[in-house]
């Protein structure tokens, strides 16, 4: 006769591997990682080959219904031609002498913006913990904080930067004084904090009912129903709010950028080069190409915690 499980066995309230919860399912069989990687390959190729034929079959002033334009010019100063902005980007910066190559100005700049974005990142991991801690506790918090945390999504990052660049220059707490960078990253942490408090609070709901009973049983409390039982069954839901909450982060680490002029990030890249686009139109979609790979960066560095936690992410939320 097999011996009743024990109270100090994380998540696995039953023996290990039965199907029965939620965290120790069966992994239902998906795609192989190089299966992954090539379909990724061939989604990039598609845009390309879908770049090129519009520039090659649409006319130069684009498709204009009912004299509206509802798709783009294929000027080469709208839309230049990809060999041409891969080129551009292993070209100098400028014509000046000793100008370093443009890839290397926006590699920099990404990592600047990463560094920034990992630090709000972090802090809105903890805050949109805490709120789902606090609300999955206690019903009536979820019910006061909830709508209030959909409700802050809704103010627009472009009016709202400046006014935190602005309340943060008047913080000075003995010699120390308050950055403008760390008002990019509390942005970046605005964003952030919203998928990884709703992702949490569902992964810590997630247990059924015959689960939170057996703990019952045991006399268990709070704390250790929490830690053996709710948070291993929530990093089915909690891992990909992760990654939505940093690809969130360096979506407002950038747009904080270009709305508070910090200098350094892909963001004032973005205006700095948008400027010289008429004589320069590949320059102008370099920092493009840095924002889209360092959101990628930024998602993919999160699925590196799936590693550490690969036994309970079975049956892993989309």
């Amino acid at each position: 006769m097999t011996a009743p499980p024990s109270i100090d066995t994380p998540v696995a309230l039953a023996a290990p591997g039965d199907p029965a919860h939620p965290a120790r399912a069966p992994r239902p069989r998906g795609r192989r990682p190089g299966t992954a990687w090539l379909w990724g390959i061939v989604g990039v190729a598609a845009v390309i080959i879908v770049w090129e034929l519009y520039k090659l079959v649409a006319p130069e002033d684009g498709v204009v219904v009912g004299g509206l334009r509802i798709l783009p010019r294929t000027t080469d100063l709208a839309m230049p031609h990809v060999w041409d902005m891969a080129a551009r980007l292993l070209a100098p910066v400028t014509r000046q002498e000793g100008s370093p190559p443009l890839w290397g100005v926006i590699a920099l700049g990404a990592l600047t913006t990463l560094g920034i974005a990992a630090v709000g990142w972090i802090v809105g991991m903890i805050v949109g913990f805490a709120f789902a801690l606090l609300m999955q506790r206690w019903r009536l918090a979820e019910w006061g904080l909830l709508p209030w945390i959909i409700l802050s999504q809704t103010v627009p990052l472009i009016a709202f930067a400046p006014i935190v660049k602005s309340w943060g220059s008047r913080i000075e707490i003995g010699g120390w004084e308050w950055q403008d960078w760390m008002s990019v990253a509390l942005i970046a942490s605005y964003l952030a904090f919203f998928p990884i408090a709703v992702g949490a609070l569902r992964g810590l709901q997630s247990p059924d009912r015959i689960h939170t009973e057996l703990m019952h049983t045991y006399a268990a409390g709070y704390w250790p129903t929490l830690v053996k039982l709710r948070l291993p069954a929530s990093v089915p839901y909690l891992l990909p709010a992760l990654r939505l909450g940093a690809a969130n982060a360096v979506i407002g680490a950038v747009v904080a950028e270009v709305s508070t002029g910090l200098q350094g990030g892909i963001g004032r890249l973005l205006i700095q080069f948008a400027g010289q686009a008429s004589g320069d139109p590949s320059k102008a979609w370099a920092p493009i190409f840095g924002a889209i790979a360092l959101g990628l960066v930024a998602a993919g560095s999160v699925a590196l915690l799936g590693v550490f936690l690969k036994d309970y992410r079975r049956g892993e939320a989309a």
